[in-house]
């Protein structure tokens, strides 16, 4: 008797949907579409895990391993991931919401609230 004969010889994919049409990873809050990402930018599992301190490494390569093993439904997932982001970008832009601001700017907002102590004053 082997360790094999003790074990399924098959494996539970980590995900879970949240809500609805949005897939995450293992028992984390982390977005499929983060990890897959990430991987296809030639991240290793073991550097999203650093990304992500929440996700553990043995469901980062589940996801990676059922990816390679039939990536249409996913690369689907994510265009469709990706067209809703662009679509809220978008929004975001017509609304005026997207504006850069730069470090003195928030340092000074974070001032006015109350928030940051003006060490320059000291």
């Amino acid at each position: 008797m082997t360790v094999l004969d003790k074990q399924p010889l098959t494996l539970a994919i980590p995900l879970y949907e949240d809500p609805p049409g949005v897939l995450r990873v293992g028992k984390s809050r982390v977005l499929l579409e983060l990890v897959l990402h990430a991987f296809q930018r030639g991240q290793t599992p073991e550097g999203i895990i650093q990304s992500f301190s929440t996700l553990s490494l043995p469901d980062v390569y589940a996801v990676v391993g059922y990816y390679l093993a039939n990536p249409a439904p996913f690369d689907e997932y994510l265009l469709r991931c990706d067209a809703q982001a662009e679509a809220v970008r978008r929004q975001l832009e017509a609304a005026g919401m997207t504006g850069r601001v730069d470090k003195e700017e928030l340092l000074a907002r974070a001032r006015a609230k109350g928030l940051l102590r003006d060490t320059a004053a000291d």
